[in-house]
């Protein structure tokens, strides 16, 4: 690009020329402007795209596109800098005039490689006759009136000589003035009125006329197939591709954007892809969902449609038969997910109302005890993990965070509600003792709240001595231990917590022995918190064969029906039979008898205990266990006193 007069040239097709006057034009598209700071692509609404630019230093434009912008004008103006000056030689009254102006920029496209400038009018006017000229050619016509010729493809400068023709040359009145001009075609239509007064078309057209002119990016023609590009090379984008120029007498190239792609191939990254998916109709025509890819796009057929191979339209893939069997089908599925939803949304509300109605509020605040899901209990429910049954309800065994546990799934019902449920589950909570089972969490989720306990290995007190299949050896040291250990359990609960803790449900089934034999009392969940001024309660009910008599008569639970319970414990630790309240009680009474007859029950010892140096020690437990079977309540020992007594009996066992 040696100078700017090379990279443009005039578009042919788009010129008009309207020819009466002698007037000369020669068009010299060069100029020189001084540059204005800062790298800028738009002079007020006219934008500026690369290779062109406005600005001061390397980047801001190639060499030979700057362009000038003038900001005093409003709009401000552009015109293309570095060159020569446009010309004009017209006649006047005072003789001729020679002017000459700046290229301004009426708008650029790098996309076709076309400027569209103002040009100059050349004009004569006859200041002796400024009459009306009628003539018969209208608006649109040039015919009879002026002339007109698109112009054949140019070089560097244009000229052309109108001369003034007389009324005997053509048959025609002199007219005002007489206009000479290169405009584009599509831009300017012929009227009449062009011809009437003085300067009219210069009062029309004060910038001037549009003209297009066509630029090359550099000189010379695009670089061969592997021939590499030269070191200036106009072409940055990758997307972008090289077309010789084919205006101009000189040798040149211009930029385009690949196919499916749009922009500014003078940049780099300047021709992104275009999403032809994304215009307003669909450009598939096969009747395929258009997707968008590099470069263009592809029509693939919706589902259930195929091409039929020929870049036709797509067809179905099924038979209208198939397809009413699949819709029938998937009406069906439909209706299925729709009662799925359904019941799964009645499931949560029943799930969210039963957590709310079994105290879940009351514990959350509490924050005293583990809340488990539903689902997380759920492996361990299985027959196959049940280790207990009674008239509670059910006990699993199972693992539950890397533990070993026991669920108690009560039957519905056996279990209270709401505020009453929680605050037995918090008493709970609040026991912790060596001897006595901890309880790790429960469940809400369900009809009746599930408790979570601790994992005792051995079982209970009374599958050992009862049980045919399971019975265990236990000499009367063990035995001792068992009721020692037991009774200070529940010394605790009576007398060292924080509130008074009743068991109500004393018994073997609820003393359970881990690897050591050492007991732990269990399933005090129907104890309730009660008030020193209202210990009368006709809800609680435990074991009729070891439930105090004077409550099942008064209803009145003290720390003493527990004691009572324990004496029947003890009694069926020194003779291995069982209490049963279905036979009126009779080993309760035998006994009660047969030692207050002898002062010693001899006869009911476990023969394999009853050895003679242990006989002392069997009468002394029988001795505690008639203290606390005893009908008058106020002669019954505390648990505290029965579990003193236990220990000093052990200790002189150990002497």
């Amino acid at each position: 690009m040696a100078t700017p007069s090379s990279h443009f040239q005039s578009q042919p097709q788009h010129l008009l020329l309207v020819l009466p006057v002698p007037v000369i034009l020669v068009l010299i598209f060069a100029m020189a402007a001084e540059a204005q700071g800062g790298c800028r692509h738009k002079c007020g609404d006219i934008d500026i795209p690369f290779p062109f630019g406005i600005g001061v230093g390397p980047g801001c434009f190639r060499d030979g596109f700057e362009v000038l912008c003038n900001e005093s004008s409003v709009p401000p103006r552009a015109f293309l800098a570095g060159g020569k000056y446009v010309r004009q030689q017209h006649s006047s009254p005072s003789g001729d005039i020679e002017s000459s102006w700046l290229v301004e920029l009426a708008s650029l496209s790098v996309a076709t490689g076309e400027a569209r400038v103002f040009a100059p009018v050349s004009y004569h006017c006859n200041t002796q006759d400024n009459g009306v000229v009628s003539m018969a050619p209208g608006d649109g016509s040039c015919s009879g009136s002026c002339c007109q010729a698109t112009l054949a493809r140019y070089g560097k400068s244009l000229r052309w000589t109108v001369k003034f023709l007389s009324d005997n040359t053509i048959n025609m009145p002199r007219l005002p003035c007489s206009y000479g001009m290169v405009v584009e075609k599509s831009w300017y239509t012929y009227s009449m009125a062009d011809l009437e007064g003085y300067k009219v078309l210069l009062n029309r057209f004060p910038q001037g006329v549009r003209m297009v002119l066509n630029f090359t990016a550099g000189d010379g023609l695009c670089p061969a197939k592997g021939q590499p590009p030269p070191q200036d090379y106009a072409c940055l984008s990758s997307n972008s591709f090289c077309a010789n120029a084919t205006y101009g007498y000189t040798p040149g190239y211009i930029c385009k954007c690949l196919d499916g792609y749009a922009g500014n191939p003078y940049i780099p990254n300047g021709c992104p892809d275009i999403d032809e998916c994304s215009l307003l109709q669909n450009p598939c025509s096969n009747g395929g969902v258009c997707t968008n890819k590099l470069g263009g796009y592809d029509c693939p057929c919706k589902f259930g449609m195929k091409d039929d191979g020929r870049g036709g339209t797509c067809t179905d893939i099924f038979p209208l038969a198939a397809k009413a069997a699949v819709g029938a089908i998937g009406g069906v599925l439909l209706v299925v997910i729709i009662s799925f939803l359904v019941i799964l949304r009645k499931e949560k509300k029943k799930v969210n109302e039963l957590y709310k109605r079994n105290g879940g509020p009351t514990l959350e605040k509490a924050n005293v005890i583990k809340l488990f899901k539903k689902d997380e209990l759920k492996p361990i429910l299985k027959n196959s993990n049940l280790i207990g049954k009674g008239c509670f309800g059910e006990v699993y065994k199972g693992l539950l965070e890397n533990k070993l546990v026991a669920v108690k799934k009560p039957i519905n019902g056996s279990v209270l509600e709401s505020d009453q449920f929680a605050n037995e589950v918090i008493i709970q909570s609040q026991v912790i003792h060596k001897n006595i089972v901890r309880l790790i969490g429960c469940c809400l989720e369900v009809d009746a709240p599930m408790l979570v306990y601790e994992f005792i290995s051995q079982g209970s007190l009374h599958d050992i001595l009862h049980n045919n299949n399971n019975k265990v050896a236990l000499n009367l040291d063990a035995r001792l231990s068992i009721a020692a250990h037991s009774a200070d359990g529940l010394a605790y609960m009576h007398s060292k917590t924080n509130i008074r803790i009743l068991h109500g449900d004393v018994k073997p089934a609820n003393i359970l022995l881990d690897d050591n034999f050492i007991p732990k009392i269990s399933d005090f969940g129907i104890s309730r918190l009660i008030a020193r001024e209202k210990e009368h309660t006709a809800s609680i009910i435990g074991d009729m064969n070891y439930m105090d008599p004077v409550y099942l008569q008064e209803g009145l639970l003290t720390e003493k029906s527990d004691v009572y319970s324990f004496g029947v414990v003890i009694l069926e630790l020194i003779s291995r039979r069982r209490a049963m309240h279905s036979d009126n009680n009779k080993l309760v009474k035998n006994f009660l008898e047969a030692h207050k007859k002898q002062n010693k029950a001899t006869e009911f010892f476990d023969k394999e205990i009853a050895i003679t140096e242990d006989l002392e020690l069997l009468d002394s437990l029988a001795g505690m266990a008639v203290e606390c079977l005893s009908l008058d309540v106020d002669q019954r020992p505390t648990m505290m006193e029965v579990a003193e007594q236990l220990l000093i009996l052990g200790r002189s066992r150990k002497v």
